[in-house]
């Protein structure tokens, strides 16, 4: 519901002959070197074969085009870094589990004295491989299920099976992705699935039952995103309690639309960023493939991120989104956008701001929300390099606002409505990055700009997911 992505060379493995002058040699300078040697030590070579060891199902015009630059080296220093790239496009296709190279002099009747061959030897996954983890949301965590059967049919094609189950969702869906030979970025995916989630802020349950199709390329500095979706939704509320405009949004629905995404990310971190930026902008148009559902809707995302002096990052965000309904027909409330929470507004209660009745949060069709936020080393400066480096001490500062339209009024009218009533916060807290997967955070947090019916969380509140403000 509602709003709710620097290169270094590892060691390569030597076998054979070694490729440089060797201290022997020095020592022993009346020992003529040979001529093959004393080439590859000037660094001009010639690739003349690459092998590929430990092939099964997987087919050969696959990985022709991960590991044709390899050819275009013309010295060693160059098929090091050549063969490293190709190592890690053949890792990237998900369908080994184990790539070594293996860089050798050429051999037999035909080797140039400065040429040379290069092996990947490469391990397979197993046709069918089983995963059990647990998976971090924005303050929610499931324990997964997962199936997968990599490489179906020798292209890198995957099917996924996936179940998982969470303190407020659980869900199971089907999958099928299949990448361009050559350019991983553009794919295709299928997917079937069921999710059945509860949202105690609204007092109601939804279940989605849908199928999608995707499809992802790049395009000049972006990664973009062409999506159709079919979802049956059924929404019930979750006790008797519930408000009486819960109850009239109960019922069930289809909602048929087609959706873009365009991302541009240039972070060296998608969870603690230290630099870079981010820009995500999404659109979904409803009721035009069919469905009952009719809107469009418009959200973005901004980030930037600045290193200063002592180790210390300085960053700020923005989010905004805009429901449209289109016709007669009002929006519904698995659709509109909500905010507040230890991921958004920190010092709110999670999505409990904003329109409401009877206590039960109904979503908002406009929206907008800001954070600043200092993160400095202190008091973890001694960790530096090891344990430290996973926590930081935040300060931050964050706004919002969140309401629904008169679409009879004009624009001035809008900005001035979402200008008014802003609830904002301060505070300073920990934060711990989990890995490359999630943080968590534990902040004391100061509201202000209350509006009655918010509900506030004064004082410390935890935190943890992928996504933060």
């Amino acid at each position: 519901m509602g709003t709710v992505h620097a290169r270094s060379l590892d060691p390569l493995p030597m076998h054979g002959p070694e490729l440089g002058v060797q201290a022997d040699d020095i020592e022993a300078p009346e020992i003529e070197q040979e001529p093959k040697q004393e080439v590859l030590e000037n660094k001009d070579v010639v690739v003349q074969q690459v092998h590929i060891d430990g092939l099964g199902r997987t087919k050969e015009d696959l990985l022709s085009y991960e590991i044709a630059e390899v050819f275009r080296a013309n010295n060693l220093i160059d098929v090091m870094r050549r063969s490293h790239e190709a190592r890690q496009k053949l890792l990237r296709l998900g369908i080994f589990r184990k790539v070594e190279v293996v860089i050798d002099t050429s051999q037999g009747e035909d080797a140039l004295p400065n040429g040379l061959d290069v092996t990947f030897v490469v391990t397979e996954l197993r046709r069918l491989t089983g995963s059990y983890n647990t998976m971090v949301g924005n303050n929610e965590g499931s324990m997964v299920l997962g199936l997968k059967l990599p490489n179906v049919f020798g292209r890198a094609e995957k099917l996924t099976f996936q179940f998982s189950y969470g303190t407020k969702e659980t869900s199971y869906g089907l999958s099928f992705f299949k990448p361009q030979p050559g350019h991983f970025e553009r794919n295709v995916s299928v997917n079937v699935y069921k999710v059945t989630g509860q949202f105690p802020w609204s007092s109601i349950r939804e279940t989605d039952r849908g199928i999608s199709a995707e499809l992802g390329f790049p395009l000049w500095k972006t990664n973009q995103t062409l999506k159709w979706e079919g979802v049956w939704r059924e929404l019930g509320s979750l006790g008797q309690t519930a408000s009486f405009a819960i109850r009239e949004e109960s019922g069930h629905s289809l909602k048929s639309s087609l959706s873009h995404a365009m991302v541009i990310d240039s972070r060296n971190s998608s969870i603690l960023p230290r630099k870079g930026g981010l820009l995500k902008i999404h659109q979904e148009l409803a009721g035009y493939t069919g469905g009952d559902t009719s809107f469009l809707k418009e959200d973005f995302e901004i980030q930037l991120n600045k290193s200063l002096i002592w180790d210390s990052v300085l960053s700020a965000s923005l989010w905004g989104g805009l429901l449209l309904p289109i016709g007669d027909k009002t929006t519904c409330i698995a659709d509109r956008f909500y905010l507040g929470g230890p991921t958004s507004i920190r010092g709110f209660s999670m999505y409990s701001m904003g329109p409401q009745s009877d206590g039960d949060y109904l979503g908002g069709e406009v929206y907008w929300a800001g954070g600043l936020h200092l993160y400095t080393p202190l008091p973890f400066r001694p960790g530096r390099g090891g344990f430290g480096d996973l926590f930081r001490t935040h300060f931050f500062l964050n706004a919002g606002n969140l309401c629904n339209l008169n679409y009879g009024e004009g624009p001035q009218a809008h900005l001035k409505k979402l200008a008014e009533c802003i609830r904002w916060s301060y505070g300073l807290g920990i934060v711990l990055r989990l890995g490359n997967i999630a943080r968590l955070e534990l902040n004391y947090c100061i509201p202000m700009g209350v509006q009655s019916g918010d509900r506030i969380c004064d004082g410390f509140q935890f935190g943890a997911g992928i996504r933060f403000l």
